[in-house]
């Protein structure tokens, strides 16, 4: 692939300690991939050869439950790494990730973690510092599923999403990537009639905008008070 120019990534959490030169040899190693919407970049149970970082685009992390149904535990944005199974010490990968939307990925074999993390030592802190907020947010919305009441479930996915890709738009905070009411019920483990109905109600009372994997928050600030969350 043509080379990419360091300076932009600099600013990136797995760069943004490092010096260019460095960022350079990390660079050198890496290979760049684009991913149509809806592809899935690896499946969970798959050998975890390489990792990731997300350069453009959305991508949905999904598990599996024992019971076979998908739950989209994450999100994630660009700039962030991904596929990163060898900081869990794991073989394997332990989601699937699939391109929300169009997507540009750069990858690195798995063989070569433990020399980034080893040779460039802010990689590795801003590394595992991300993998921490990761599993915090994994956490988080798995204890919503376990114990909120499902108006709030998907009240609080809504703005997850619109916090983590939110841009303001004339009607209100536009959700960034293609989002459908299945995706939805697979992230609040829910059906996908009940997601129809509350977000049908919702827009009767002028709450969010939702067309087909289109939607709109327009009124964010009843959105909060639908999720429970303390303002």
């Amino acid at each position: 692939m043509p080379k990419l120019d360091q300076s932009l990534l600099s600013g990136l959490p797995p760069f943004s300690l490092l010096q260019p030169q460095q960022i350079r040899e990390i660079l050198d190693h890496a290979v760049s991939r684009r991913y149509e919407e809806g592809a899935t970049i690896f499946r969970e149970g798959h050998d975890a050869d390489r990792f990731y970082l997300l350069l453009d685009g959305y991508l949905r992390v999904v598990r599996t439950t024992p019971g076979g149904d998908q739950i989209i535990v994450l999100h994630i944005s660009p700039g962030q790494l991904f596929g990163i199974a060898p900081a869990l010490q794991r073989a394997t990968y332990p989601a699937t990730s699939i391109a929300a939307a169009e997507s540009i990925a750069l990858s690195w074999p798995a063989g070569l973690w433990p020399e980034f993390v080893s040779s460039y030592p802010g990689f590795a802190t801003e590394s595992y510092k991300t993998l921490g907020q990761r599993l915090g947010q994994i956490q988080e919305t798995l204890t919503e599923m376990a114990t909120q009441a499902v108006e709030k479930r998907i009240a609080c996915a809504l703005l997850r999403m619109a916090n983590q890709s939110g841009r303001k738009t004339a009607e209100g905070i536009e959700i960034a990537f293609p989002v459908t009411r299945q995706n939805i019920s697979e992230m609040t483990g829910t059906t996908l009639h009940t997601v129809s109905r509350l977000l049908s109600a919702w827009q009767k009372d002028g709450v969010v905008q939702s067309t087909r994997k289109h939607i709109v928050v327009t009124d964010p600030h009843r959105l909060v008070i639908l999720s429970g969350i303390q303002s």
